[in-house]
C-alpha cells in the first residue's frame, strides 16, 4: 500500500509561518525516509538491526532534504529558501533524536548534532552533482544508492543500490514535490498579490 501524506494545503487567514512550513516538511521527509526503509524490509532486505534502519533512514532524509533545496530553487527568495531548509534540517534532527531515544532510551549522546553533521557532509557532496529542480541526475542517485549499499549485509549489496536508485528514491521524490508544490504554492501566491498590488 503507498503511503498517504498530505499534499493539499488551504491557506487561513494569515497564511502559514516559515516555522510551520518547515514542520511539516521535516515530518513528510522522515515518513517518506521511514516508507524506504519498510519497502527495503518488504524487498526481503535484511535490515536486522534498529541501528541499521535508523542509518538508512539518515542517509534518505539527508537526500530528500537535499532534493526539497533544488526543487524549492527559483521558486522562493534565496533568504527564505535557505531558512527553510535550515528549520527543516533542525526539526529533522530532532525527530531523529527523539525516535532514537524512545526505542533505546536517553544515553546523553547528541544524536541532533550528529544528524546535522550528516546533513551538512551530504549537502556538501550532493552539491557537487549536476541536477534538474525535480529529477536527480544518475550520478547524484548513484551516490544514494552506493551510501545505503555501504550500511547493508553483504548479501543484500548486489542488488540494494539499483532498488534505491529504480523504485524507492523515484517513489518518495514524486510525493515530496506533491508536498513541497502545497507548502509553496500560498506563498508564491501571497507574493503574486503583493507584486500585482491586490
Amino acid at each position: 500500500m503507498a503511503l498517504r501524506v498530505k499534499t493539499v494545503w488551504f491557506k487561513n487567514a494569515g497564511g502559514r509561518s516559515s516555522a510551520e512550513i518547515a514542520s511539516v516538511l521535516a515530518s513528510t521527509i522522515w515518513r517518506l525516509a521511514d516508507n524506504t526503509v519498510s519497502g527495503l524490509s518488504k524487498w526481503d532486505c535484511d535490515i536486522i538491526t534498529p541501528e541499521r534502519g535508523m542509518r538508512i533512514l539518515g542517509e534518505m532524509a539527508a537526500f530528500l532534504l537535499h532534493m526539497s533545496d533544488r526543487m524549492a530553487y527559483g521558486r522562493i527568495p534565496e533568504a527564505e529558501r535557505g531558512e527553510l531548509i535550515q528549520a527543516a534540517g533542525r526539526r529533522l534532527a530532532g525527530i531523529v533524536q527523539d525516535n532514537i531515544r524512545e526505542m533505546f532510551g536517553d544515553d546523553g549522546f547528541d544524536y541532533k548534532a550528529n544528524f546535522i553533521d550528516l546533513l551538512n557532509r551530504r549537502a556538501a557532496d550532493y552539491a557537487t552533482f549536476e541536477c534538474e529542480p525535480e529529477k536527480p541526475s544518475f550520478p547524484l542517485l548513484r551516490y544514494l544508492g552506493l551510501a545505503v549499499r555501504e550500511l547493508m549485509l553483504e548479501t543484500d549489496r548486489p542488488w540494494v543500490a539499483d532498488q534505491i536508485m529504480d523504485i524507492q528514491a523515484p517513489e518518495a521524490l514524486g510525493t515530496l514535490k506533491k508536498t513541497l508544490d502545497g507548502l509553496l504554492a500560498p506563498v508564491l501566491s501571497r507574493r503574486r498579490e503583493m507584486v500585482s498590488g491586490d
